[in-house]
């Protein structure tokens, strides 16, 4: 079962990629409808350029968040919690109302490629891979032995890579400054990150790759202090030119240099 197909669609103001190693049943086909019509309906909730979501109603006041969806509220707990896992790092009240970018497009993800378990745990399938805007969430069937190779691009190299990365069920997400500019903003200060900096997180859940992420952008190249309690695989941020990596919440950077030297 080695033939492979891609499927893009566009949601949340950027395009969702969906890989499929396997046949194009119609068990496979159902389960991409229903993947991405959760993303689109995860945008209906949450998009803060929507003014009709429950998202941008809730910041003007038009509903209570007893009265929103209950996405909301599980969000908003798990952003809550983050805030205080991360030292501040990440803050979805920064700007004075809720806003959760940084997070809900990978807890979106998550949700949304659960709908190939079944084709996964029937072998109809052997791995699928859902790429929302750069950031993957990577499933492989436990009948297979397919892993996902990921490079990362290089954040001011265009077309070389910093470091690739190999997965066989787990997630990835980039945050940084090289694509959309100084939009980070660092919430203790208020300021926006200048960069270029950039940030890449391996992770169990696209949840946590995505929003550590940003922790780990607004963290910079200076701060690792938030590592030895993200529950993070591994890692690598670049800033200005210096790399730090980290795997198991252990830098590792440090120990191979002193190898090559």
């Amino acid at each position: 079962m080695s033939d492979a197909f891609t499927v893009v669609e566009p949601v949340m103001g950027t395009v969702a990629s969906i890989t499929v190693r396997g046949g194009r049943t119609d068990r496979v086909e159902r389960a991409i409808a229903a993947c991405v019509a959760r993303l689109r309906d995860d945008e209906r909730v949450f998009s803060t350029y929507r003014d009709d979501s429950d998202v941008s109603r809730l910041r003007d006041g038009r509903v209570v968040l007893d009265d929103a969806d209950p996405r909301v509220a599980e969000v908003a707990a798990r952003c809550r919690d983050l805030r205080a896992r991360s030292g501040g790092r990440f803050d979805a009240d920064r700007r004075g109302w809720f806003d959760p970018t940084g997070y809900v497009k990978g807890w979106s993800v998550d949700a949304a490629a659960r709908a190939f378990d079944e084709v996964l745990a029937d072998g109809v399938i052997e791995a699928v891979g859902v790429n929302v805007g750069g950031d993957m969430r990577l499933r492989t069937s436990a009948t297979s032995d397919h892993v996902w190779r990921v490079g990362i691009a290089h954040p001011t190299r265009e077309g070389e890579l910093l470091a690739t990365v190999e997965i066989v069920d787990g997630a990835v997400a980039t945050s940084g400054t090289s694509e959309r500019g100084a939009h980070l903003v660092d919430p203790r200060t208020g300021l926006a990150l200048a960069g270029p900096v950039s940030a890449t997180i391996v992770a169990d859940d696209l949840a946590t790759a995505d929003a550590w992420a940003t922790v780990a952008a607004v963290a910079g190249i200076s701060d690792l202090d938030w590592m030895p309690v993200a529950p993070v695989a591994s890692g690598i941020v670049w800033e200005h030119g210096r790399t730090r990596r980290f795997a198991g919440r252990v830098e590792v950077t440090a120990f191979r240099d002193a190898l090559a030297g």
